[in-house]
């Protein structure tokens, strides 16, 4: 199985990540005005920032849409957000064609079955560990971490390391 998952995640250049759930604990906190809290894993966010740094791409697709993750993306630097998508279908499709990549050459992460439609398209579908249980059923791999808790850095190491980048990165910092 891992080498099967290490030759599809060696030919990735965009990986998709879902937000609540996956970048995210899943969690809904509102105040009372209304206004919602998200709190992301600062992991997680390193991991983004060095897979871009290998030339990977990072898009992040959501089915809610919500100022803390344009802040947070903004943040790391990811140009590819689309937020609000009720079909993230469409969303994928049109970073397929912005990006001129196949199907093959892209990751999905996700947790709950909104995500099933664009994982069962991709050459490497990936679910947290604590993602609805159709959902790891149906991924080629799936994390150790739950959503929010590293998840995604673990999914950045497994490229990285699939594609012989992550040893140089990380011993840039000895």
């Amino acid at each position: 199985m891992m080498q099967d998952v290490a030759a599809r995640a060696a030919k990735i250049r965009l990986v998709i990540f879902d937000v609540d759930g996956v970048l995210t604990d899943g969690k809904l906190v509102f105040d009372d005005q209304g206004r919602e809290y998200k709190s992301f894993h600062c992991r997680d966010g390193h991991g983004l920032k060095m897979l871009r740094q290998t030339g990977i791409e990072v898009a992040v697709i959501s089915g809610r849409a919500s100022p803390a993750v344009a802040a947070r993306m903004a943040n790391l630097g990811i140009q590819h957000l689309f937020q609000g998508q009720q079909d993230k279908l469409a969303a994928f499709a049109a970073l397929c064609e912005r990006l001129q990549l196949a199907p093959e050459q892209i990751a999905y992460v996700g947790d709950d079955l909104p995500d099933l439609p664009i994982m069962q398209r991709v050459g490497l579908a990936i679910a947290v560990s604590d993602a609805h249980f159709s959902v790891r059923e149906r991924a080629h791999w799936c994390t150790a971490h739950a959503g929010g808790t590293g998840a995604a850095r673990e999914v950045c190491d497994l490229i990285m390391e699939a594609q012989g980048s992550l040893d140089s990165l990380i011993a840039a910092y000895f």
